[in-house]
């Protein structure tokens, strides 16, 4: 026993795929039913949760001495788990910065500062290397994300500060920092053709994004993404949860497909006869 949690029951994906990455895997006992990553952990660790319920009974039979979980939807969760005496961290953070301090955090708390301050300065590196080829971009496309679709809800904050580093701008930046998604709920989607965004970013937390429904939406024909057919799918594991995946792959894709879009636009601006 080296002090540290033995026992640990990670309620979302986001700790898992970091104490995986630590090397601390051998200290989770129960994850998420929503894990995808590592694909292992799928494999050697029992399902215990979604992330508005979970099987408590079954938690208490793994005795954990921490369980670990994101944000007031899971307060339900937490506050059973603590009734019946576990100890329950719930974090909350919902930017770039924050995920860089969670990683930090979760190692410091399982007695691995050392390796957690060496993947968080890896997604720094990341990050910055992300940042500097989008500065050689001839223009900032504008960027609209959509988390669902029925009703729309725009972006949170981190996948609009990842839109930034990327090289796009987000187009509801002003909604981007409301934590809670029914705050970023759109009335309909005539503002969306209104801030005419160049690209379209779909991730529908559990399902797949239908861009053919979405360029079929009264009005959107003239939006500029749907016209130049700039619809795409971001897989929802590799930016909805606010873990290490959105830092390294999810800000990857985003990238490539900002990046494809200002190599075509270049190449239609140097060929002004291309119909």
């Amino acid at each position: 026993m080296d002090g540290f949690p033995q026992r640990i029951v990670c309620l979302t994906e986001e700790p898992t795929e970091v104490l995986y990455a630590l090397g601390e895997e051998h200290r989770i006992v129960g994850i998420s039913g929503f894990t995808v990553r590592p694909p292992r952990a799928r494999k050697e660790k029992p399902k215990v949760s979604a992330f508005t319920s979970a099987k408590i009974g079954e938690i208490l039979k793994l005795q954990p001495d921490l369980a670990i979980g994101f944000s007031d939807i899971q307060a339900d969760i937490a506050r059973e788990l603590i009734k019946a005496g576990v100890e329950v961290w719930i974090s909350n953070h919902r930017s770039v910065d924050g995920i860089l301090a969670y990683i930090r955090r979760l190692g410091a708390m399982v007695g691995a500062h050392d390796k957690a301050e060496a993947y968080a300065r890896r997604a720094e590196a990341h990050i910055a290397q992300v940042r500097a080829a989008a500065a050689g971009l001839p223009r900032r496309p504008k960027v609209y994300f959509e988390e669902w679709d029925e009703p729309i809800i725009t972006g949170i904050r981190w996948v609009a500060e990842l839109v930034g580093i990327a090289g796009g701008q987000d187009a509801f930046p002003e909604l981007a920092r409301e934590p809670l998604a029914k705050q970023r709920i759109l009335a309909n989607g005539d503002e969306v053709m209104r801030r005419a965004p160049d690209i379209i970013l779909g991730s529908w937390c559990g399902k797949r994004f239908r861009p053919e429904r979405v360029a079929a939406r009264p009005g959107w024909d003239a939006i500029p993404a749907v016209r130049d057919g700039e619809l795409h799918e971001v897989k929802s594991p590799i930016i909805l949860q606010p873990g290490p995946a959105a830092l390294f792959d999810g800000l990857a894709e985003i990238h490539r497909i900002i990046e494809a879009w200002a190599n075509r636009e270049r190449y239609l601006q140097g060929s002004p006869n291309i119909p």
